[in-house]
């Protein structure tokens, strides 16, 4: 499967673009769209390069629900998935249990997972951030969204 354009949409919403690196609320060297591999202080970019790493982090983040899930999705499913992958990593979808409920085809109980993943660690504690309760109640709204098939062939 490939994302749509909802999907892209969902993305580019949470994300804001800076062509200068930062610390996200993690203290993660970030550029871009949200790209961190190979991001350091004071690095730098164009428009055009950031846009270019958002594709391909979106095709690692394809890559990783194409492989991990063993179920059917639809593509409203498996729009909230790659979102939720480029947002948390990869190792951290593997090891989730959202991922393990899926497979299990626990649909329902997988949805319920999205708002386990919207903490941030600041100063030593934990703490829920508006914005990351923000994208995973989208992402699970988008997760549990019926296919519209009306006029389908």
């Amino acid at each position: 499967m490939y994302y749509s354009k909802n999907g892209y949409k969902l993305t580019e919403g949470f994300e804001s673009c800076k062509l200068k690196a930062y610390q996200d609320q993690g203290g993660v060297w970030t550029i871009a769209w949200g790209h961190t591999r190979g991001v350091t202080k004071g690095l730098t970019c164009i428009q055009l390069q950031a846009d270019a790493w958002l594709v391909e982090d979106i095709v690692f983040s394809e890559a990783t629900v194409n492989d991990l899930v063993k179920v059917q999705i639809n593509q409203n499913e498996f729009d909230a998935l790659v979102d939720f992958v480029f947002n948390v990593g990869i190792t951290s979808f593997e090891t989730s249990s959202l991922l393990r409920l899926l497979n299990a085809g626990n649909f329902a109980e997988a949805a319920e997972q999205f708002d386990n993943w919207d903490h941030v660690k600041a100063n030593g504690t934990e703490i829920v951030a508006a914005g990351l309760l923000r994208r995973r109640e989208a992402e699970t709204a988008d997760f549990q969204k019926a296919i519209d098939t009306e006029g389908a062939d």
